[in-house]
């Protein structure tokens, strides 16, 4: 009788990667045949994030296969996590606001949320001090809103179409030398600290699940990270990744974009973990 296998951990970046806001669902052909979507996120009492049914079936099937373990990896907050309602069993690990939480059955892991503070402490420059230089320097004209989450990073929402071009630039090396790292996803600009990465609790949920390969998927430069730590990565033909012409040997560069790109990657990931299953 044998026990039960090694699982292979896919670690995968939710918003577009997995789920799709109508604007970003990307569908291109004739209406009558778009796919069916599955409403997988509300907020203010309306439908927001989707994915295609035929996604849905495969995450599904993925999240209770034998051999996987799931874990959804995000930037979001956990408040903002906890309104997706994803197919199939809820994840044991989930890593939210960027690897600032490690959730463990839905509830953020203090002795990861030491290990996170007690690097950030030593590493970066403090949050009061970033937020406040973008305050600094942000203009009326074009920001929209600015936020911190989970007390860990900060972002600001603005009119892409007014922001100077060489703002984010400058942002950047201003942040690189206080531990920092700058990203700019569609309207939002976040200040990251460079300890704070997806792929540092996606190593840890790693080695509490006993899993010795990981695969992951991603679209932003928020992304890489993870994306260079795997065995096996996938990135879509959208996002910051794709527009930056961003590669590694080990990751897929997919030519599907928006919703056709989730399908595609949950079934690369199918694939690694009966892979993994018939080599035992």
């Amino acid at each position: 009788m044998t026990g039960s296998p090694t699982p292979v951990l896919v670690a995968s970046d939710l918003d577009r990667t997995l789920i799709y806001s109508a604007a970003a669902l990307g569908l291109t052909g004739p209406d009558a045949q778009a796919p069916r979507l599955l409403c997988v996120e509300v907020y203010g009492h309306k439908p927001l994030s989707y994915l295609t049914e035929t996604a849905a079936a495969l995450l599904a099937t993925l999240a209770a296969a034998r051999g996987a373990c799931f874990v959804p990896a995000t930037t979001r907050t956990r408040e903002q996590y906890g309104r997706i309602h994803l197919p199939g069993p809820a994840p044991r690990f989930a890593v939210c606001a960027n690897g600032g939480h490690l959730l463990v059955d839905g509830e953020s892991d203090p002795d990861w949320q030491r290990t996170v503070a007690a690097r950030l402490a030593d590493e970066c420059a403090p949050l009061d001090e970033v937020r406040a230089h973008l305050l600094r320097m942000a203009d009326a004209s074009w920001l929209l809103k600015e936020r911190t989450a989970e007390d860990l990073f900060a972002y600001l929402v603005v009119d892409r179409e007014r922001l100077p071009e060489t703002w984010v630039k400058d942002l950047v090396g201003w942040a690189e030398g206080r531990g920092w790292t700058v990203s700019l996803q569609g309207r939002k600009v976040y200040a990251v600290p460079k300890p704070l990465t997806k792929s540092a609790a996606v190593r840890e949920a790693a080695r509490r699940a006993g899993a010795d390969r990981v695969v992951a998927a991603g679209d932003s430069l928020l992304d890489a990270d993870l994306l260079l730590a795997a065995d096996r990565g996938w990135r879509p033909g959208h996002g910051e990744l794709a527009d930056a012409g961003w590669a590694a040997p080990h990751v897929t560069a997919l030519e599907e974009r928006g919703a056709a790109a989730g399908e595609e990657i949950v079934r690369a990931f199918l694939g690694e973990v009966a892979d993994a299953a018939g080599a035992r």
